[in-house]
């Protein structure tokens, strides 16, 4: 069973294009999504480039002892971040939660002196995790402490290292070290001591009150909060926490710390974001990035900024608006398109919020003396941040970079919203087309079966035409087919009234020779005189002839039609042909004066001569029956372009208006009108059918029509020729 593929589903299927729309807009709008990476790409590099600009060739700006450093020792080169408030010293760690994850722990991997011990060394029975921070002009430290057993200093006691207790070892300002303790009597406030220069003295010369803090003791060891200002030290630092275990004896077993603290080559340092960096930061609070300012060492000196609003383009939000399109738009198409789109995170996580040393590509390429750029994926795989580091440079040297960072939120929101928009457009153009395209196919559809109920309509059941088509009211290609049916049906119709009349012309032509056989055999049967005998059987002989001549006439065109497909070609002076046919008219028909005008150049045809002369032959019997004796017909030749154009026109009546376009048919005939006196010629209307014939053989053409004058009528023949 075959489908029928009307052209409604035909429309429909083409309509099915219209698709490749939203594909191309999509397509379109990721194209300028890449080019707007490309632009924020450069933008945070030049952001990153400016910032590092006015950091350029300003030593002060870094710290003297940690940022010439040439490695950095984790644990002992200390990074004291930035915290909101000032710590309350209580002992109870409460303030440190927001910088806790900065912490590190201590134990028996750090000890950095044993006091009169040899191997086998006992064990450590005390760790501890460790951290400092800064805010304002103060530097704030916490220990942790794991001890099993926790030895108070005597009340009575002058000794302050006879005791579990607390070492600090800084240097000032002139590059001296500076020894403190701290050995307190219970839980509660503390105070330290100044210690003298001799590395192996621990009795106390006097108080450093500027060291305050406060020592609690906990379930498992104790807690040490304790504060200082950052102006005593040039930036080399060291704790050491010294376990005592035995309340008796009191010998000292171990340090554990950052560095010793009794030796100022063995002290580490501390990194605290520069306040001055930050001020320069702080304008950048507003340009929707982030900026991070880090050392040589990758430790960051400052920051400005908050990622989680740095989209990197700021993004127009949506007017109010109660509109029914804008109700259909969220409640029906919006939640479409994001079946395809994504949607820019409100929050997501920001692994680097409380960092203190930051890595990867980008800042190792800035290290390196060059400027870089870094794509990443946060963690929970929800945003793209884009980063973008440049060296700072102090004396030709890197000593630093600046990074920028910015999310591509804002991106991808302006990337939705305009797919967002071209999708809304995409569905309105598809409805109006497909809406249009279905309707222009049911009209289509509906014009060609109306054409074709009418052109069934006028056809009855036997085949006969009873009716015309109605007249087309459209200009168009269906327009043209129904013209073209109209003109089909109308010549059919004509060539059925020629057919249904054909027989009473044979007939008419066929009675006049019989009724003259007849008559003369009836005649000759009761003829007894040899001379009446002779003249009725030459009366018979002649309507024998006339009946011989029909059927010659009637197989002419048969006969030439096979003559022409076994004839060859050849090329022959279409010129003499003419004059030379002409003058044998002129002795053929001397009622009739032939006018014959003729081009000077010769000119070769491609065909056969004999058979353009049998049609011109045809032509010109045409018009000397169609003409009045006396009457001039005139033969007028000249070249257009590149054929031979042969006019011959008579005098006469003029063609009738429904035969115009039937006459070079077979078997059509319109000589009851004609002005013809020999009618023992029989006329079956084959002549002019000829000649088409030859022309085509010729690959010419023939045209008959009125002449202008409307006083007969022009037979136009044209043929292909080539100059001689």
């Amino acid at each position: 069973m075959r489908i029928r593929f009307s052209i409604r589903l035909q429309l429909l299927i083409v309509s099915l294009l219209l698709l490749a729309i939203p594909w191309l807009g999509y397509k379109y709008v990721w194209e300028l999504e890449q080019y707007l990476r490309a632009g924020q790409e450069q933008t945070l590099l030049g952001t990153a480039r400016a910032v590092a600009t006015a950091l350029h060739e300003r030593p002060a700006l870094f710290d003297s002892q940690s940022a010439y450093l040439k490695n950095v020792r984790p644990g002992t080169d200390l990074y004291a971040p930035p915290i909101a408030g000032p710590v309350r010293l209580d002992g109870a760690l409460g303030d440190w939660q927001s910088v806790a994850h900065l912490a590190r722990q201590y134990g028996e991997s750090q000890i950095v002196t044993r006091f009169g011990q040899a191997p086998p060394f006992v064990p450590v029975s005390m760790a501890f995790s460790h951290m400092v921070a800064r805010h304002g002009n103060y530097l704030y430290a916490q220990f942790d402490v794991t001890d099993d057993a926790v030895i108070w200093r005597g009340e009575n006691s002058l000794s302050v290292d006879r005791s579990d207790h607390l070492l600090i070892g800084l240097t000032n300002e002139s590059g001296e070290l500076q020894r403190y303790i701290i050995a307190p009597y219970k839980s509660g406030w503390v105070n330290a001591y100044h210690l003298p220069d001799d590395a192996e003295s621990y009795r106390a010369q006097s108080s450093a009150l500027r060291i305050q803090g406060n020592w609690q003791q906990t379930e498992n060891g104790y807690s040490i909060e304790l504060r200082f200002p950052l102006s005593m030290t040039s930036g080399s630092l060291a704790f050491a926490l010294v376990d005592v275990d035995d309340p008796k004896l009191r010998t000292k077993k171990y340090a554990i710390g950052t560095a010793n603290p009794n030796e100022v080559s063995a002290l580490g340092t501390v990194v605290t974001p520069s306040p001055e960096i930050e001020r320069i930061l702080a304008g950048l609070e507003y340009a929707d990035s982030r900026v991070w300012v880090v050392d040589k060492h990758k430790r960051v000196l400052a920051r400005a900024g908050n990622i989680q609003s740095s989209s990197g383009l700021n993004v127009p939000g949506t007017t109010k608006d109660d509109s029914w399109w804008r109700y259909v738009e969220q409640q029906w198409l919006v939640p479409l398109y994001y079946r395809i789109l994504t949607r820019p995170p409100a929050d997501f996580v920001d692994e680097l919020e409380n960092a203190y040393a930051l890595a990867g590509q980008d800042i190792n390429g800035a290290l390196a003396g060059e400027s870089e750029t870094l794509w990443r994926l946060t963690p929970d795989n929800k945003a793209v941040i884009l980063s973008a580091a440049y060296p700072i440079f102090i004396n030709k040297q890197v000593m630093g970079a600046v990074v920028v960072e910015q999310t591509t939120n804002g991106i991808r929101t302006l990337r939705n919203q305009a797919l967002e928009e071209l999708f809304n457009v995409i569905l309105a153009v598809m409805l109006l087309g497909i809406t249009a395209l279905a309707l222009f196919a049911n009209r289509l559809s509906g014009r060609v079966r109306k054409l074709r109920d009418d052109t069934e309509s006028v056809i009855d059941d036997n085949g006969k035409i009873v009716g015309q088509l109605p007249a087309a009211r459209r200009f168009d290609e269906i327009g043209d087919l129904h013209h073209a049916f109209a003109d089909v049906l109308g010549r059919l119709q004509q060539y059925n009234s020629y057919l249904e009349n054909m027989a009473s012309r044979l007939s008419h032509e066929l009675r006049t020779p019989v009724a003259v056989v007849r008559s003369s055999l009836d005649m000759l049967e009761h003829a007894s005189d040899k001379d009446q005998q002779q003249v009725f059987t030459a009366r018979a002989q002649s309507g024998l002839a006339r009946l011989s001549n029909i059927l010659n006439s009637m197989s002419e065109a048969t006969r030439l039609e096979h003559a022409i497909a076994q004839d060859s070609k050849e090329d022959y002076p279409i010129i003499e042909v003419i004059k030379g046919c002409v003058e044998s008219y002129r002795h053929t028909y001397p009622e009739r004066r032939l006018s014959l005008t003729l081009p000077q150049s010769e000119m070769v045809a491609n065909g056969s001569p004999e058979l353009f002369a049998q049609m011109l032959d045809k032509v010109i019997t045409n018009a000397v029956e169609f003409s009045a004796p006396d009457s001039t017909i005139e033969v007028n030749a000249h070249k257009q372009a590149k054929q031979l154009v042969l006019t011959v026109t008579n005098q006469g009546p003029v063609l009738p208006p429904d035969m115009k376009n039937q006459l070079l048919h077979s078997m059509v005939s319109v000589r009851q009108a004609a002005t013809t006196t020999d009618d023992a010629t029989p006329h079956l209307g084959l002549g002019l059918y000829i000649a088409s014939i030859i022309c085509q053989y010729h690959k010419g053409s023939i045209d008959i029509a009125d002449s202008p004058d409307k006083d007969g009528v022009t037979v136009t023949v044209s043929i292909p020729v080539r100059m001689a």
